[in-house]
């Protein structure tokens, strides 16, 4: 798939970024944050999410707009829901404590996602508390953001850490966890080689409402039975509090040069069984080919790699994989996509995005 042609230009009357978000989702938005506070380059999106349905920001957008907002002390125009245009003006970084609520169900690791890059550019210790949906769809799972993707941050020299104090399901959210960063150094990243299947991990949560059905177990016991693989599986089955009934199974597989993570939601009218099935399916999908991350990683990948350099093999370059790529480029990254016939395409970088 070629990258999308976005139309972005630097405007010399009033040197800020131009940005067009008509081809993307919130992704864009939480990107394009990220960059601009690392940068210290202000922007100005228009048309934000402007391919969706139900085009502008909503409540998830605006709380990783107010965070990234409070990390750089940024000036802020069309912060509102609804809003089809974001103009951010990044101040200076600091350290410290933050704390924003989605006040729905939306991502919390999608909010926490805008201020994951600017450990490379902080000089002290800085923590960021958000409430919302831990566990929610179109998103990854929080066991995702803690077990596949910060480790795989971490080896492009990101310091961080993320802790969940409570989960949060559809409809009603209120759940909570809290993103560590400390001042990193990058390092390059080299995840092109996956290496051998190592380990095989089922982790099964559900929610104390669902105890009595045994929906964690049952979860945890069809992905375990649906795996096909030449190593040992281990499970672990949780139930937690929260404010809506949910359930999410996570599939984690450890190989010897990295790891991947393939999660599934349960929801009203869908059996256990199928929930455990689905991950584990997407699982074998993943091992049955070269790639060295899952589709997740894939796309949030791509910011480190610009400032880090490196090189990663993903399963595909979708739609997400493309623009995001074309977003850090309109920041001044050198990253592209390679695409060779006989192995998966990559996203190479060789770094250098000029972080303040």
């Amino acid at each position: 798939m070629a990258a999308a042609d976005y139309s972005y230009v630097r405007s010399p009357r009033t040197v800020v970024l131009e940005l067009d978000g008509s081809e993307g989702g919130g992704q864009l938005v939480r990107t394009a944050l990220a960059c601009s506070a690392l940068t210290g380059e202000p922007f100005r999106m228009t048309a934000v999410r402007g391919g969706r349905p139900n085009p502008g920001l909503r409540p998830q957008h605006l709380a990783a707009v107010r965070a990234a907002a409070a990390a750089c002390d940024a000036e802020v125009t069309g912060a509102e829901e609804g809003s089809e245009r974001l103009a951010f003006d990044p101040g200076a970084l600091a350290g410290g404590e933050y704390e924003v609520a989605v006040g729905t169900a939306g991502s919390v690791p999608l909010v926490l996602d805008a201020v994951l890059p600017v450990g490379y550019a902080l000089s002290a210790p800085l923590a960021l508390r958000a409430t919302g949906g831990t566990d929610v769809k179109w998103a990854p799972t929080a066991d995702h953001y803690r077990t596949v993707k910060l480790p795989l941050v971490r080896r492009a020299g990101l310091d961080a850490e993320a802790t969940v104090r409570r989960r949060g399901f559809y409809p009603a959210g209120g759940g909570a966890a809290t993103l560590s960063l400390s001042p990193s150094e990058p390092r390059p990243l080299d995840l092109v080689d996956r290496g051998p299947l190592r380990s095989v991990t089922v982790a099964s949560v559900a929610s104390e409402h669902l105890a009595e059905a045994e929906v964690a177990e049952r979860q945890a016991e069809a992905a375990g039975e649906r795996l096909d693989v030449p190593v040992p599986v281990e499970s672990t089955v949780e139930y937690v509090e929260s404010d809506s009934p949910g359930s999410a199974v996570l599939v984690r597989g450890e190989y010897g040069e990295s790891l991947a993570g393939f999660d599934a939601l349960g929801e009203r009218g869908r059996p256990a069984e199928a929930v455990g099935e689905a991950a584990a399916e997407a699982f074998e999908r993943f091992d049955a080919g070269a790639a060295a991350v899952d589709g997740h990683a894939a796309d949030q990948l791509v910011l480190p790699l610009a400032v880090a350099g490196g090189r990663v093999a993903v399963p595909r370059v979708t739609d997400h994989v493309a623009t995001n790529t074309e977003l850090v480029r309109a920041f001044g990254a050198d990253v592209r996509l390679v695409e060779p016939e006989s192995e998966p395409p990559r996203v190479v970088s060789d770094g250098g995005l000029d972080v303040r």
